[in-house]
């Protein structure tokens, strides 16, 4: 008698807790019931603002909820993605990440405020290629002659980049590598930034992505000297390669991910990781990507995975070999 008392008991107590634990954890069936807000880690009118703002526009129609774009920048990325990180893992808070935040922050910050691999992934997003820009007041026209001047002037080009660690910053500090020159990096917060610094003449040249910089170019305000990707881009195909003019196997481009916080539960992900490669499938936000310069991306979360394993030792490689010392 004790013992099927005791065994109803426990019964009871699991079947609590199961229903408990249904209470508390929300279901993919559920989810969203209010607004869910991206957090972008740099400045509003960046590539990756724009990315996000075009995405959470499709799933907001997809969803059923709004998908609220917020910008905070700062610390390459690092004041965003951290306050993410600490959010509630409920799935209403995500982080447009990309190579600052999820790789490249860990080898260049001593004292990182959150930690890259405790995200949940959700989707890659799309990518873009930089492009290098040129006062057209500067005394070269091309990318060899730059380098050419760069050799004969050690020092004294410099080359702007929306954040230290970034992509734009790792582009630069590739550059100097393979084609052995000195120019001085200048960080700043985003292309609202660096573009008016370089129109001004306060620095030789930027590394931007190609849809902020390309507008600039078509405009003849700026010089476009070479794409850092490894292929041309469609939209700009007049424009040849870094790698195609003399630096073979150069090629790193800026990539865009939708992360949570660790704990967000796997069903939300998943439903979410779905709705996200839906809309990327829809020929009208294809379009309007590919308008600004990016490709479309998605794939499953282990694909995302994948990837974010591999550019970490690529990238970790790259910092050795520019002698980039944490900060």
């Amino acid at each position: 008698m004790q013992f099927r008392l005791i065994r109803a008991l426990g019964a009871a107590a699991t079947l609590f807790a199961a229903q408990a634990g249904a209470q508390t954890a929300p279901a993919a069936t559920d989810w969203p019931q209010h607004p869910v807000r991206i957090v972008v880690p740099f400045q509003a009118g960046s590539a990756t603002d724009l990315i996000s703002r075009q995405l959470g526009a499709a799933l907001s129609t997809e969803l059923g909820q709004p998908f609220v774009v917020e910008a905070r920048p700062g610390a390459a990325a690092a004041i965003g993605s951290a306050s993410v990180a600490r959010s509630t893992p409920d799935g209403y808070t995500l982080l447009m990440g990309g190579p600052a935040a999820i790789v490249t922050n860990r080898f260049l910050q001593k004292r990182l405020a959150y930690d890259p691999d405790a995200f949940a992934l959700v989707s890659m997003v799309a990518y873009t290629p930089n492009i290098l820009l040129a006062n057209p007041q500067q005394p070269f026209k091309t990318l060899p002659e730059m380098v050419a001047y760069a050799r004969a002037n050690p020092g004294k080009l410099t080359y702007a980049s929306f954040g230290t660690g970034t992509t734009s910053h790792m582009a630069g500090e590739m550059l100097k590598s393979v084609a052995g020159i000195d120019i001085l990096h200048v960080p700043y917060k985003g292309a609202g930034e660096a573009i008016p610094a370089l129109l001004s003449g306060q620095v030789s040249m930027y590394f931007d992505t190609i849809m902020t910089g390309l507008p600039q170019v078509k405009s003849g305000a700026l010089l476009a000297l070479g794409m850092s990707n490894s292929q041309r881009s469609a939209l700009a195909a007049d424009i040849p390669t870094i790698a195609e003019q003399g630096y073979p196997g150069y090629d790193i481009a800026p990539w865009y991910g939708l992360v949570a916080p660790e704990g967000t539960p796997a069903p939300v992900l998943d439903k979410l990781n779905r709705a996200v490669n839906k809309v990327l499938a829809d020929p009208v936000l294809r379009g309007k990507l590919a308008e600004a310069g990016a490709e479309p991306r998605g794939g499953s979360r282990e694909e995302f995975a994948a990837f974010i394993k591999a550019e970490i030792p690529r990238t970790k490689q790259l910092i050795d070999q520019a002698g980039i010392t944490p900060q």
